[in-house]
């Protein structure tokens, strides 16, 4: 059973010590650091190596979204959660441009928080519903703005990017689509080719960026 590494960094000390003992009381999780804020991120995350990031947004000096940018210049493959009390669309577009794994309110539970990691690391985006709805109404308004052709995008290709950009996990994905868990991966290789992209994060930024869907 593969043990998945997180690292939280969160200002606030209390929630920082109740997400270690909730992390490391599930048999297949670990917490590797705890930290206040991002300052010096890239050397922090270097000496613990976590496999997930759950990163608050706002903190004092290097605030979450710096953050964010910081850890995937380094390590672009690392899994970073945002997780936040506000549903800021400003905040939501930038953490997601900037290669946001996931978007995580930090009113929901405990379960959908640990759910929430165990689909980032099988391929998914977790957002929070409320989430999930603010920038599926962003992408509605971006898109009758730019009117961005999809020629180049089929139907079901279009569906799946959808599908992304809502947050479901490949295998979620494949049981809304009635197809298998093999097809939606072939679908998904050609949405990165066409969008010239090499990962879901970049697939969503790219559709949320020039309304593709």
């Amino acid at each position: 059973m593969k043990i998945v590494k997180v690292a939280v960094f969160d200002d606030n000390a209390a929630r920082r010590d109740g997400l270690k003992v909730l992390l490391n009381a599930m048999e297949d999780m670990d917490c590797v650091g705890l930290y206040e804020d991002c300052r010096n991120v890239v050397e922090k995350v270097a000496a613990c190596q976590p496999d997930v990031v759950l990163m608050d947004i706002n903190m004092p000096h290097v605030d979450g979204i710096e953050g964010l940018k910081l850890l995937k210049q380094e390590f672009p493959g690392l899994k970073i959660i945002m997780q936040t009390i506000f549903e800021d669309e400003d905040k939501i577009v930038s953490a997601i441009c900037a290669g946001a794994d996931g978007y995580i309110l930090k009113q929901m539970s405990p379960m959908d928080l640990l759910e929430g990691i165990t689909e980032v690391m099988a391929g998914g985006a977790p957002l929070t519903p409320t989430v999930a709805k603010k920038v599926l109404s962003l992408f509605s308004s971006r898109n009758s703005k730019t009117a961005t052709p999809t020629n180049s995008l089929t139907k079901r290709e279009q569906e799946i990017l959808k599908l992304l950009v809502e947050g479901y996990s490949y295998k979620m994905i494949a049981e809304k689509c009635f197809i298998t868990y093999a097809t939606v991966n072939t679908h998904i290789v050609n949405i990165y080719e066409k969008l010239q992209v090499n990962s879901s994060t970049a697939a969503v930024s790219k559709a949320i960026k020039e309304g593709l869907v």
